[in-house]
């Protein structure tokens, strides 16, 4: 096998951006008039999924308020709606939303936001590494599962995909995007570079502009796909100079979070075939001072929602076409530790945002969290299957014609939370 072939079948192609600051550059804003990417226009179903690192704490983000359980096991923790015990925002008379996520409360009150509890992985690891590489693989037993869930996802859809059918907004293609499939990680799109991971001839080459850089991939690394993609970027940088504005008395938070989604806002308005998405919060795990109403998780966890809610709210028209699913590897303990903090645990929460979500509600099937229901005395149980959920919002929102391959030796059942 010549170098060439064995980069195509081994390696992955991304773009990150050199950290420039600033808006959007103009080589993005005509980019649904250029005549290579015209095949491409229109508006398409988008999956935006957004991974919150670090082992997110479900039972503070969404709390079972009325388990005495619960309350005497995080005495310097535990929140409710009543005043004088940390004002949360009551869902439904058992689960409350931390104050923090005033933003997200709307949606689930109208009916386009769900919380799954009590969801997770069969895997019991601990080590947030191996979590995250279960997850995003899709196989939470196997190591050498080459491919991520979302890449085995672009695989069943459009035949002939644009160039940003699958974006993510980080420095380097997460796990969930590796495989076969064509995807791309822009860290910012206001300067690009071209990145090729695991390829070592690759990785060790310099070049002092992106067509340089590119001249010398395209033509020794490249197979017609991968060119095609990189003729595509050429023509996104010496595009014009319409704008894609935030939309007006929309603001988004000035963090890694807020400016991945109002970059992926952009991609989505200018209609050049983004179908899948990835964005990431970091800062979860919460091993010391984690706070009540203040602190670094209600910070973070305000992060976590004002971004979302100014994306959802600016992409306005677009909103009938999009779906956002967050993730996270998993939870905390249930019991408070001696420093004002929370352990790693197992079950976790996530939310799933989008016009054909059966909102409104938490899915769950969470006993009492009395020391006999929890897993090895300490830890929420998986109760939901992370691929349950999963492959339900997929699936449902993106019109698969099958959930099957998406997570390979999987035998359950997708969760019935979205509509179509």
């Amino acid at each position: 096998m010549n170098k060439r072939r064995a980069f195509i079948k081994s390696g992955t192609l991304a773009l990150f951006a050199a950290g420039l600051q600033g808006g959007i550059p103009g080589f993005l804003m005509r980019a649904a008039a250029t005549p290579t990417l015209s095949s491409y226009t229109g508006k398409k179903k988008t999956l935006v999924c957004i991974f919150q690192r670090g082992a997110m704490d479900g039972l503070m983000a969404v709390t079972p308020f009325t388990d005495p359980a619960l309350k005497a096991l995080r005495p310097g923790l535990f929140m409710s709606p009543a005043e004088n015990e940390g004002k949360i925002i009551d869902m439904n008379g058992s689960f409350g939303m931390h104050p923090s996520l005033q933003s997200l409360h709307p949606f689930f009150t109208d009916g386009r936001l769900a919380v799954v509890h009590g969801v997770g992985s069969p895997n019991n690891t601990r080590s947030h590494f191996d979590a995250q590489d279960y997850m995003e693989s899709g196989t939470p037993f196997s190591k050498s599962t080459s491919s991520g869930w979302l890449n085995r996802t672009a695989a069943q859809l459009t035949a002939t995909p644009s160039p940003f059918r699958a974006v993510s907004l980080t420095s380097a293609l997460p796990r969930s995007m590796y495989g076969d499939q064509e995807a791309l990680a822009i860290n910012n799109l206001q300067e690009f570079a071209l990145q090729v991971r695991g390829n070592p001839m690759a990785t060790k080459m310099t070049a002092g502009s992106f067509e340089q850089l590119y001249d010398v991939t395209t033509s020794e690394l490249l197979n017609k796909t991968a060119k095609e993609s990189f003729d595509a970027m050429r023509q996104l940088r010496e595009a014009g100079k319409n704008s894609y504005p935030v939309t007006a008395g929309v603001v988004y938070p000035n963090t890694a979070l807020g400016n991945s989604l109002r970059q992926i806002a952009v991609l989505i308005k200018m209609n050049i075939g983004l179908e899948l998405a990835f964005a990431e919060s970091g800062g979860w795990d919460t091993h010391f001072n984690q706070g009540t109403l203040n602190g670094a998780f209600a910070r973070n966890l305000k992060d976590f929602s004002d971004s979302i809610a100014a994306f959802w709210q600016d992409l306005a028209a677009y909103q009938e076409q999009v779906t956002v699913m967050t993730m996270t590897e998993f939870g905390r303990t249930v019991h408070q530790n001696g420093t004002g903090g929370t352990d790693h645990g197992r079950a976790s929460c996530l939310w799933v945002l989008g016009n054909d979500v059966k909102g409104g509600q938490v899915y769950h099937q969470m006993k009492s969290l009395s020391k006999e229901n929890l897993e090895d005395g300490r830890d929420v149980p998986v109760t939901t299957d992370f691929r349950s959920v999963f492959s339900a919002v997929a699936a449902g929102h993106l019109s698969l014609k099958s959930a099957e391959g998406l997570f390979p030796g999987w035998e359950g059942k997708p969760l019935n939370i979205m509509r179509s």
